[in-house]
This record gives structure tokens, sequence and C-alpha cells, in this order.
């Protein structure tokens, strides 16, 4: 899986999580972010800051079970 955050020097979580499809179709992607109107879209998951571990422990979790399943 793929985590990253939305806003990043040069480039945006979003358009990491293209170029990173680009080489692996199907990766699954959870971007976090601060902006509350950001629609990532593009079956991209979501988790907005501030979270807790436990939230980001379970998200990941989550993406983990779907890219194992089979």
């Amino acid at each position: 899986i793929l985590v990253t955050d939305q806003a990043m020097p040069g480039i945006t979580g979003i358009e990491l999580a293209g170029a990173a499809r680009a080489l692996r179709p199907g990766l699954p992607v959870l971007l976090v972010s601060g902006f509350s109107d950001l629609e990532p879209g593009d079956d991209i998951h979501l988790l907005a800051k501030p979270f807790r571990h436990a939230e980001l422990a379970t998200a990941v979790a989550g993406l983990l079970r779907v890219a194992t399943a089979p």
C-alpha cells in the first residue's frame, strides 16, 4: 500500500498516487490530509488530520485486507 500526505513539495499526494498506480495498477492508497474539502476520488482512501495512531492502524489494516484478498 501507499500512505502519503497530500501537501508535499513539488507534487501532491494525488499526483503521487497516479504515478505509483501507473507502475502498479490497483495499488491501495491512503491519503492523509488536513484539507477538509479534499475529494481524492479514484478509489483513494482519505484519513483526515489530526488522527490518532489507532485510526491510522485501522485504515492501514483495512487496505491490507483488501490488497491481500483473493
